[in-house]
Parts: C-alpha cells; sequence; structure tokens
C-alpha cells in the first residue's frame, strides 16, 4: 500500500493506493499517455471526470507524481477545474432557478451553472494551443479561486473536473479538446459519506454540512453518474476506496 499525503484546494488529504492499483492501472496509464504524447509529437491534454466525492483531484495529483519518479515517462502536470468556480460575490448576488423556485447561486455551488464555462474553455483552449499559460486554482478556506496559481509547461496535461464530460449544452463541446478522456464512477452512498466528512473539514457543523451535501452535492453526484459522455478509459471506486478498470463495451 502506498501512503500519499497532499494539499488539496487548501485542505490536507491522506490516501492509500494499493501496489496492485499502482501496477496494474496507474503505470499502464500513465505508459499508454507517453506513447500517445510520442505519437503525437506535441502537448497532449487529458480529461478525468468524476463524481464530487471521488477522489480524482487527489488520483490526478498522485499520478503526477508518479510520472515524475518514473524515467522512462513523460513528465504530467495535474490541475484541476475547481479555480473556474465564479467567485463566491457573484454567488452570493445572482440567482438561478431550481425546479421552480428562485434561489441564489451559492445555495448550489459546485453545480454547472455556478461555473464560468467561457473562461475555462479559453483556458483549455490555450492549453492545447502549446502556450505556457496560467492556470488557476481554488481555496475552500477563502471559498473563491485563486488566479494565476500554475503555469502549464509539461508535454501531458491532466485536467481533472466534475463537468469535463457532461453531455449538455457548451459542456459537450470541450471533449474535442481532449486527446484522451478518463471517467470515474462510484455508488451514490459511498460518495455521499466522503463529501459530509470534506464539507466538515472544510469547518462546518455535521448538521450543516448533511444539509449541503443532500440538497446540493447529491444532485451534482447524479449529473456525473447519469449524464456524461462516453471516455477512453473507466474507473469503478469500490466501497473500500479502491479503483477497478471497467472492461469498455465492444460494439
Amino acid at each position: 500500500m502506498e501512503l500519499y499525503r497532499v494539499k488539496i484546494n487548501g485542505i490536507d488529504v491522506d490516501a492509500s493506493y494499493s501496489e496492485e492499483a499502482v501496477q496494474e492501472i496507474f503505470l499502464p496509464l500513465l505508459q499508454r499517455l507517453t506513447r500517445l504524447q510520442k505519437e503525437k509529437k506535441k502537448r497532449i491534454v487529458v480529461f478525468l471526470a468524476a463524481p464530487p466525492g471521488s477522489g480524482k483531484s487527489t488520483l490526478v495529483s498522485f499520478l503526477e507524481k508518479l510520472s515524475g519518479d518514473c524515467e522512462e515517462l513523460c513528465s504530467i502536470q495535474a490541475v484541476g477545474m475547481d479555480g473556474f468556480h465564479r467567485r463566491q460575490e457573484y454567488l452570493t448576488s445572482h440567482n438561478t432557478e431550481v425546479n421552480g423556485r428562485t434561489i441564489p447561486m451559492v445555495n448550489i455551488k459546485g453545480a454547472p451553472v455556478t461555473f464560468d464555462l467561457e473562461k475555462l474553455t479559453q483556458a483549455i483552449e490555450s492549453v492545447t494551443g502549446q502556450e505556457n499559460t496560467l492556470w488557476p486554482s481554488y481555496d475552500r478556506h477563502l471559498h473563491n479561486p485563486v488566479e494565476g496559481t500554475y503555469r502549464i509547461t509539461e508535454k501531458i496535461v491532466l485536467i481533472e473536473g466534475n463537468y469535463l464530460l457532461l453531455n449538455e449544452d457548451g459542456w459537450r463541446d470541450l471533449r474535442r479538446y481532449a486527446d484522451y478522456c478518463i471517467k470515474i464512477t462510484a455508488k451514490e452512498d459511498f460518495l455521499r459519506k466522503r463529501l459530509i466528512d470534506r464539507k466538515i473539514k472544510s469547518g462546518n457543523s455535521q448538521e450543516e454540512a448533511r444539509e449541503f451535501v443532500e440538497f446540493s452535492d447529491m444532485a451534482n453526484v447524479r449529473i456525473c453518474l447519469n449524464n456524461s459522455l462516453e471516455a477512453d478509459m473507466v474507473l469503478a471506486l469500490d466501497d473500500e476506496g479502491e479503483y477497478h478498470v471497467v472492461p469498455m463495451k465492444r460494439n
């Protein structure tokens, strides 16, 4: 078991990955991406799309570290779409409709409508254009994006986010920028437990955390699980937190 500690969006996260997952899933994936980059002879963009609570941010950070530890692999640079949240002051001053009710956007922060899709699209397009562009991060303590946190420089850029493969107008257009796509699935109950714990670590009471997760996060979980485009690779997250490759259906 490989233990991994990292700070994600301002919060310390402890994760562990089995030797089996490293040897049979992660290293072969990185080898595949290295071959793809060499074949295309240009920077490639990889999407990892997954529901909230699935550990995607930690996983891509681990994959970045793993790629740097192996000389035969092309180093990857991992970034997330959380830096494209609309700012807190925007969300508190703008409304949206949910189930026929008009509510403040901040009440469903994390839903697709609360992201700046136009800004995200422009940033991804800039990355595919081989530019050493700047990329924002997100701080859960500040509740806001932090601009220009990263400079994109590597030949393989791994972008993680909930809605990178969302099958809705505007969002589905992102797919054309990706050279390879990965999708994570998991059971709703498992993700609910993880999300409540994460919300508590952000400073909320257990009651506040549970209420927000049920009203907002779980709706986003279902969007991701039920309304995403196909991917080149699908990973299933089991109740023990282990990843497994889902066999691809053959036509």
